[in-house]
């Protein structure tokens, strides 16, 4: 009897503390995105199948059922990209390791920093992605493969046009630049499809479908910005670079010495 007192309340409210969570990361998922009227239409289908069971309306019953069928086909079939995108999120936030240790130093910190400020300062774009846990090794294919160790010097040469790999990403792995002229994929939410460049679009792009860290410099008006998570983070000083980074590498809540900027 003791044990159904307990569990009773205790199974209750764990079942309503998923079911916020899961209802809390699909409106997180549908955000910003096209899939939100698809996500509203579906609810008005519940609505009005509650609405139809409870008066005992057959026959608008048996419809209403039959179209949440096709909805939920539908929203499978023109939504794989997002779903895609959530699953991987998902993935992400469990924080199960289980492949690749985490890593919260940042080899080589000091030279990027110091890259992004002259091609900030010279008004050249770059997009420089950070590997973390999550492979990136269908993106490396894309580029130019280097494994070169990571200098200011290096990174700014790859950047500056008309360097052949100018155009692509950079993307930074085990302390070693991997590679260049890497192709991203752009995020679909068309929300800031009118809003940012493909430059930040890719970034925000893989950001949705890694744990990667990206670091943008715009050609056009030569900010600098951070991505991560789907999230930007734009118009920042090294020093807030500086700062972004380290937040996302220690959000655990521990400390570190910054890195400094090479002269």
């Amino acid at each position: 009897m003791w044990d159904t007192i307990v569990k009773g309340p205790i199974i209750d409210l764990l079942d309503i503390l998923i079911v916020a969570w899961l209802l809390y990361r699909l409106l997180r998922f549908v955000r910003n995105t096209r899939a939100v009227q698809m996500v509203v239409g579906l609810a008005l289908l519940l609505i009005l199948s509650w609405v139809a069971s409870t008066l005992g309306m057959i026959v608008v019953g048996r419809i209403i059922r039959s179209l949440q069928t096709v909805w939920v086909v539908a929203f499978i079939i023109l939504f794989q990209p997002e779903l895609r995108s959530a699953l991987a999120n998902f993935g992400m936030q469990r924080r199960l390791h289980l492949l690749r240790g985490r890593s919260d130093e940042l080899p080589g910190e000091g030279e990027i920093l110091k890259t992004v400020e002259r091609l900030s300062r010279r008004g050249l774009g770059a997009l420089i992605v950070l590997e973390r846990e999550i492979s990136l090794d269908r993106w490396v294919r894309t580029g130019t493969a280097l494994n070169a160790e990571i200098h200011a010097a290096t990174l700014e040469t790859i950047f500056t046009v008309p360097a052949p790999l100018h155009d692509g990403a950079v993307i930074i792995r085990d302390g070693k630049i991997a590679a260049a002229g890497c192709t991203l994929p752009p995020t679909e939410r068309e929300a800031i499809g009118y809003t940012l460049g493909l430059r930040h679009r890719a970034a925000i792009g893989l950001s949705e479908v890694s744990d990667a860290i990206v670091i943008v410099v715009s050609e056009e008006t030569r900010s600098i910005s951070l991505v991560y998570g789907g999230e930007i983070k734009r118009g920042l000083t090294i020093e807030d670079l500086r700062t972004e980074i380290g937040r996302v590498l220690f959000a655990g809540g521990r400390k570190r010495q910054p890195a400094e900027v090479p002269a």
